[in-house]
């Protein structure tokens, strides 16, 4: 608002391409979208990978032969496991060194129970592991490596300096004596389009952390409930 009343106090306005104007605004805002979008269900991929990897490990130590407090202590590690790995996706931590800490401790205790796991269930816990353990690497990568920063600096500095330019050539366009409510009221809904946008994306950007309306639920895909 504070631009179109600048405008008509200095009797201010010009022609300019709007065409341009959206070239430079829309197209990267909607690429950074669309970026955001794509690693959203990618995240969603390999949370199901890694949901299915759990879901085998389960089903593999439940039909084992492992004594009683053997498999108890195998599913406990799991469970640590599951629930550091939703706990680092909902924050804003970057290292994963205490989640690979708890995969480290499963393989190691699979090598030391060489007597009581056979040598093919073994290989296979070592497979679904292997499986659960890219699809964590996956996912942290998404978490932690995002829209460049660069690019969405450039969106958000073009949207507060679109209506600097805008407003002017819209007076221009329809006249200083029309109505200037009417050019009070485009200016105010585009730029409210263009924020409304930029803050989808935001959201997006963000998966895990629970505080977007189109966050991903990471309570859904826990195994070990």
């Amino acid at each position: 608002m504070a631009s179109v009343s600048f405008c008509y106090y200095y009797n201010i306005n010009f022609n300019v391409d709007l065409t341009l104007l959206s070239i430079a605004i829309i197209f990267p805002l909607v690429f950074t979208i669309r970026g955001s979008f794509r690693r959203r269900e990618k995240a969603l991929e390999h949370l199901s990978k890694y949901r299915s990897a759990m879901k085998t490990l389960q089903y593999f130590i439940t039909t084992s032969t492992l004594l009683d407090k053997e498999e108890a202590s195998l599913k406990l590690l799991l469970e640590n496991i599951e629930d550091k790995t939703i706990l680092h996706l909902k924050s804003r931590e970057g290292s994963i060194k205490d989640l690979d800490e708890e995969v480290e401790k499963v393989f190691e205790f699979i090598h030391s129970r060489r007597k009581t796991i056979s040598k093919s269930l073994k290989d296979k816990l070592f497979k679904y592991m292997c499986d659960l353990h890219e699809a964590i690497d996956n996912l942290n990568g998404i978490h932690m490596h995002r829209t460049p920063m660069s690019l969405k600096a450039y969106c958000k500095v073009f949207i507060y300096i679109f209506p600097l330019i805008y407003a002017p050539t819209i007076i221009f366009n329809i006249g200083e004596t029309y109505n200037p409510f009417a050019v009070y009221f485009v200016v105010i809904l585009t730029e409210f389009i263009l924020i409304s946008l930029y803050n989808i994306q935001d959201d997006l950007e963000y998966p895990f952390d629970d505080k977007g309306l189109d966050d991903i639920q990471l309570d859904h895909f826990k195994v070990l409930r």
